[in-house]
């Protein structure tokens, strides 16, 4: 391995010997498939608050711990999301049940909606149809890379159909009209299974998603003429209209006034897959008994009712509340430093999952890499002249609450800064499923993306294709953007999708059989080597000068988006 890439700053007697050990570490020596097992198998999913993710904590200190790690512990935060009106509990499934009873008998592919409550045990009704409108999800989707799309498709001679119109966009109803639609259907849902929303006519993907992206497409991100990534801003409503979010909050009102027994959601993704995320009130007060049905079941109940024949289902869900998840934590550890051991290069990802699977690769996989980069450097013994510290963060999937509290714990921000403000040097971020780092953005000047991308050139024959600097203090994605949120230094590492995109993220298909071994070991050995570089150099990463830092985001806090119940008003 030839490190003559690294920057002046980080050359120091023995940091190439260093690399070379860490790469033989994990080649001779690896545990990562040993720790994912560990984190996905044995101990997720690892929802926020429940007992699963605090056992995984503790597990995570007694690890660490044994490979010589130091001053490991948890630290506490309290679980309140922006939309939730007091401090969340922990949530769980304990039991459930989903069947066809009547014309058809079978089993039904499901997931429960998190923070939402059991049925009063077993349940049997009627299907009906609800079709609210402001529910469907607007057309097209979003290209992360902003490349170029998926070739046409050959053409051929007309089918012999009707041509199909492209479907418009829906609109959004203003509170009138979603009044005036309920109003229409109360009758409907009492004592009623209620489907909420038409079947979605998910349709085939003809170019599917390459498990690695292009060499063209990581240059376009991260090589010479590579131009900042942001996530685009949502568009603005016309004044009056409801958004997704109000329009589904106001209809699980609207079922609990009226009697409805459970409701059900179209998962709207192919092949089974399913995607059951939270009743945003974090209220399972404010909601009925809820699932998310797989795309198919959904779309054969469907048209079986539009034939005008009844259906029948059974449902039993058994839901938990654990009281103490109120107070999350997130896990630290530490390789002290030396002569700059005041000074602090960080290292993490969240630890949390969604429920659905086992949280394998979104984002077990991550905080695996980075325990096993924390390991690896443990094992050598290294003395770096910056304290290492590792971070597994909670609260992730509600928000990034974990990671911001712990930012504003301990840094405050640019504007109202702590004392340990001007001590962390950086913070390295994984946290998009199996593959290696292929990229990394780094929040600072041009400076900062060049010592990053130094410290991680020469894994270039593994496929590392650069860094890119960012001014945006903005949050969204992952928990590095806490940190640019503050004004320091995040380091968001990028890396193929392989099925993250298309079948693992947030589904239940988010196992341990999804992680590529070979990708996770070359992670590991880059994290350890750019780590340990950073935290052997003579200058921190460069960061704006005062008077460049670029304007403060505002970060909605605990409770602040939370809603007051509305009833619909009779006509």
């Amino acid at each position: 391995m030839i490190l003559a890439a690294l920057p002046a700053t980080a050359q120091a007697p023995g940091v190439s010997d260093v690399y070379a050990q860490i790469r033989a570490e994990e080649t001779n020596n690896s545990k990562i498939m040993w720790i994912i097992h560990e984190v996905a198998d044995v101990y997720g999913p690892r929802v926020t608050g429940t007992p699963n993710l605090k056992a995984a904590d503790d597990w995570a200190l007694k690890t660490m711990a044994s490979w010589g790690l130091v001053n490991t512990h948890l630290e506490p935060w309290t679980f309140q999301p922006p939309s939730a009106a007091t401090p969340v509990p922990g949530w769980e499934n304990m039991e459930l049940l989903a069947e066809a009873v009547a014309p058809f008998h079978g089993q039904l592919m499901v997931k429960p909606l998190a923070w939402t409550p059991s049925t009063k045990g077993v349940v049997s009704a009627k299907v009906v149809i609800l079709d609210p409108p402001g529910l469907a999800l607007p057309s097209g989707g979003f290209n992360f890379f902003g490349g170029p799309p998926p070739p046409p498709e050959p053409k051929w001679a007309t089918p012999p159909m009707p041509a199909k119109d492209k479907p418009a966009d829906p609109k959004q109803p203003t509170q009138a009209e979603l009044d005036a639609y309920l109003n229409s259907v109360k009758d409907k849902v009492r004592g009623a299974i209620v489907f909420v929303g038409k079947h979605v006519e998910v349709a085939e993907e003809m170019n599917p998603a390459p498990m690695r992206r292009s060499e063209d497409e990581w240059k376009s991100r991260f090589g010479p003429n590579a131009k900042p990534f942001r996530f685009p801003e949502q568009p603005k409503l016309a004044e009056g209209q409801l958004t997704r979010q109000e329009v589904s909050r106001q209809v699980d009102q609207f079922l609990m006034d009226n009697g409805a027994l459970v409701r059900v959601n179209d998962a709207g993704r192919a092949h089974g897959v399913i995607i059951a995320q939270q009743n945003a009130t974090y209220d399972w007060t404010r909601a009925v008994p809820t699932l998310v049905m797989r795309n198919e079941d959904y779309g054969r109940i469907s048209r079986i009712l539009s034939d005008g024949a009844p259906v029948t289902l059974r449902i039993n869900i058994q839901n938990k509340e654990y009281p103490e998840g109120t107070t999350a934590y997130n896990a630290i550890g530490e390789i002290p430093g030396t002569d700059k051991r005041d000074e602090i290069v960080m290292l993490g990802g969240h630890y949390d999952s969604w429920h659905d699977a086992t949280g394998a690769t979104d984002n077990g996989i991550g905080s695996s890499m980075m325990l096993e980069a924390a390991r690896i450097l443990a094992t050598l013994h290294v003395k770096p002249r910056r304290t290492i510290r590792i971070a597994l963060w909670s609260g992730e999937e509600e928000g990034l609450l974990g990671s911001l509290a712990y930012v504003q714990q301990h840094f405050g921000s640019f504007e109202n800064q702590k004392p340990e403000y001007a001590k962390l040097d950086a913070y390295f971020n994984i946290d998009s499923g199996t593959g290696k780092p292929r990229g990394a953005g780094v929040f600072g000047p041009a400076a900062a993306a060049d010592m990053v991308r130094d410290a991680l050139n020469p894994f270039a024959d593994w496929g590392f294709m650069g860094a890119t600097a960012s001014d945006s203090r903005r949050t969204g994605g992952t928990d590095s953007t806490s940190f640019n949120n503050a004004g320091l230094p995040g380091i968001g590492l990028a890396q193929d999708s392989f099925d993250y995109g298309s079948f693992t993220h947030h589904t239940n298909l988010d196992t341990y059989e999804r992680i590529y071994e070979e990708d996770v070991r070359e992670g590991a050995v880059e994290i350890a080597s750019a780590v340990y570089a950073i935290a052997m150099a003579d200058q921190m990463v460069p960061r704006f000068k005062d008077a460049e830092m670029p304007k403060p985001v505002p970060e909605p806090g605990p409770g602040s988006q939370a809603t007051k119940i509305r009833h619909v008003p009779a006509n």
